[in-house]
């Protein structure tokens, strides 16, 4: 029997990139289900899942804007609209259920669908529940989580442990080290270290990694560095004498690539880049964004740091503590080694498919 399934939200990749692999796995357990994204118009989603071989209907809504609050004057207005487009498509597509992944267009689609006794489910991806999934999770049918401890925000009867969906390239990867090592152009016989900040980079790991360049070198520490565009061009520059040792791109497509030449990976804290952390097994460095929505990143974090799966540095002291920090784990092989074994034992693989059957246990 087909069935028809919503899926909405998005923003950011953290939300997108999740939100297909479960339509992947939907389609994987009954290939004639009938899917349907909902997005923010503006936003990545409207790009990405359309090349993902996914239709999408674009919303129009935004975030609560905290740096300038009058730029939230027509916001009531554009819940309303969002609200009643919702509605629209809702009963255009007729949904036996909706999936909410979080990002501005899951709220209008799954209070809607709510409203109208439509089954929805909250994949909820990060250790602190966003305002909006709190609201939604109390007439949410099953809420999929990552991380324990997630009855403070939802109903504990509802709460399933599933983590968060990791793309396919990664999860079923074959690539070897030496193959890795190879693709950046570096020995396998030297330390690797990956630092990334998310596709725009990130300003403060990319401030703080410049001017240990030249002491990586000294250290034969080999770097690889996804700096996002704002940093790019100022990266080339600082890493031209240190061609052999450090490779700068500005967004890097292979990650499975990046992750098995790593030994050490230095990251943002989100959903997402935590959920392929995992995955990889590998030692890491977080540096939270401290403006993520209720600072979620670093309870992100901190949720691995409890369980001696990783370790933290504030976003404002990261250029002064990086290097005491990063050299003293590259030289302490067993804590390297600890923190691999409890970072695997919070992986979860299959994650997608774990979520889409709850989505069809709510039909």
């Amino acid at each position: 029997m087909q069935r028809n399934i919503i899926i909405a939200g998005g923003g950011t990749g953290g939300h997108i990139f999740p939100a297909i692999a479960i339509a992947n796995a939907l389609k994987k357990i009954q290939p004639d289900t009938n899917i349907l994204f909902v997005g923010a118009k503006g936003k990545m989603e409207m790009e990405k899942v359309p090349q993902a071989g996914y239709p999408i209907e674009g919303l129009e809504i935004a975030g609560f804007n905290r740096s300038n609050i009058f730029k939230n004057i027509l916001l009531p207005f554009k819940i309303w609209k969002s609200l009643r487009h919702a509605k629209a498509i809702i009963k255009q597509f007729r949904p036996d259920a909706v999936v909410g992944v979080g990002g501005y267009a899951s709220f209008p689609i799954l209070r809607a669908a709510q409203r109208m006794g439509i089954p929805s489910l909250i994949q909820e991806q990060n250790s602190f529940a966003g305002k909006s999934n709190k609201i939604l999770g109390k007439k949410a049918k099953k809420i999929c989580v990552a991380y324990d401890g997630m009855n403070k925000f939802f109903p504990a009867d509802k709460l399933i442990l599933t983590g968060n969906p990791v793309r396919n390239n990664i999860t079923q990867s074959a690539v070897t080290k030496e193959d890795a090592v190879k693709y950046f152009g570096l020995s396998p016989d030297k330390q690797t270290i990956f630092a990334v900040g998310g596709s725009l980079g990130a300003k403060s790991i990319n401030e703080a990694l410049q001017p240990l360049l030249a002491t990586l070198v000294e250290k034969d520490i080999q770097l690889i560095w996804q700096t996002g565009k704002p940093f790019h061009q100022t990266a080339v520059a600082a890493a031209a004498p240190y061609a052999s040792h450090v490779k700068v791109h500005e967004f890097i497509n292979v990650m499975d690539f990046a992750y098995k030449a790593a030994d050490v990976v230095l990251s943002r804290a989100g959903a997402l880049a935590i959920a392929e952390l995992c995955v990889v097994k590998k030692p890491v460095i977080f540096v939270p964004y401290p403006f993520a929505a209720e600072d979620h990143q670093t309870s992100n974090a901190m949720n691995l740091v409890n369980k001696k799966a990783g370790l933290i540095i504030k976003d404002d002291a990261v250029r002064t503590e990086l290097p005491s920090v990063l050299f003293s784990l590259l030289q302490n092989k067993a804590l390297m080694q600890q923190m691999e074994q409890n970072i695997a034992t919070l992986a979860h693989p299959n994650a997608d498919m774990d979520i889409a059957n709850q989505v069809l246990a709510i039909i």
